[in-house]
């Protein structure tokens, strides 16, 4: 999360927690990373329109939705779903993690929809962030057509951070159930295992990492579910994966640990180590490593069969 006048992130957990659900996010003090700022910066985005829209997610709840595409583009021919990060706690389609990689993915030619979901603030756990997503795909796969002008079958999943771990177990589940598959999977510094700087299902609940992926869960036994930590269970029927990383992320390991199991399984999977950069980088779009990784996702889109 940004800066404040508060650091938000030193804070005990339930302390933050509780001023998320009383005060809300905390707003942006950038200047510089709204639609018309982040267009005068990137001329490339000045053809990108958007859409605001919503879906149902789980338990009937209006989730927001974004659409962006670019139609003087050159079509990659592919569209994708992102979710954006912010440790289950936090995060918006406004965030530049969001925003801006959508605005910057669709000025190279594939559409892409947006998708929010249900924080875990106190009484929200795992599944229900999941299930947001998981209807957000859904509905995404549904309306293909109409919303980026391909079939289904040419629709990616993927996200950052937190992000990369609900889109990572949400194909997981729609594996599990027999559904059809996204056509492609993208992780961005992505937590897949409970522990994610030592890419183990052993945590500390007491540390600080311990507490953020508990809350998440809910339960000490939802921390070995595979459908909330993807690396748990087999990684056959994952379809072609993008896993990238940054160089100094405490959570790199969970990342390139899941490439590996992937790449053991059979799944096609290409892995980058961003080099210089640190977690949260593409929330900064000033941020010189994180160009870099939205060409990267964009070149790895477009580099599909």
């Amino acid at each position: 999360m940004p800066e404040t006048d508060t650091d938000f992130r030193s804070l005990p957990l339930t302390e933050l927690l509780r001023l998320l659900r009383e005060e809300g996010e905390p707003s942006d003090p950038r200047t510089d990373i709204d639609t018309a700022s982040l267009k005068r910066r990137f001329p490339r985005l000045a053809e990108v329109a958007m859409r605001d829209l919503s879906f149902d997610g789980g338990e009937g709840r209006a989730v927001p939705a974004r659409v962006y595409r670019d139609v003087t583009a050159p079509a990659s021919g592919r569209a994708l779903v992102w979710v954006h990060g912010g440790a289950f706690i936090g995060g918006h389609l406004d965030m530049p993690e969001s925003h801006w990689v959508a605005m910057e993915l669709a000025a190279r030619g594939t559409p892409v929809l947006t998708l929010d979901y249900v924080k875990c603030l106190g009484a929200t756990h795992f599944p229900e962030p999941s299930d947001d997503v998981l209807a957000g795909w859904w509905c995404a796969v549904a309306h293909a057509e109409e919303l980026f002008g391909l079939p289904a079958s040419a629709v990616l999943l993927g996200g950052a951070s937190a992000g990369g771990n609900l889109t990572a177990g949400v194909t997981a589940r729609l594996r599990d159930a027999g559904d059809a598959m996204p056509a492609g999977l993208v992780l961005v510094y992505p937590v897949v295992h409970p522990n994610g700087p030592e890419a183990t299902a052993e945590v500390d609940p007491s540390s600080r990492h311990g507490e953020m992926v508990l809350n998440f869960a809910g339960t000490i036994e939802v921390l070995a579910d595979p459908h909330a930590f993807a690396a748990l269970g087999p990684a056959a029927g994952f379809p072609p994966t993008l896993v990238l990383v940054c160089e100094h992320d405490e959570l790199r390991p969970s990342g390139e640990a899941f490439a590996r199991q992937l790449g053991d399984a059979g799944v096609p999977v290409s892995l980058r180590v961003e080099p210089g950069a640190a977690h949260g980088h593409i929330n900064e779009p000033s941020d010189p490593t994180a160009l870099p990784t939205v060409k990267a996702i964009a070149d790895w889109i477009g580099g599909l069969p």
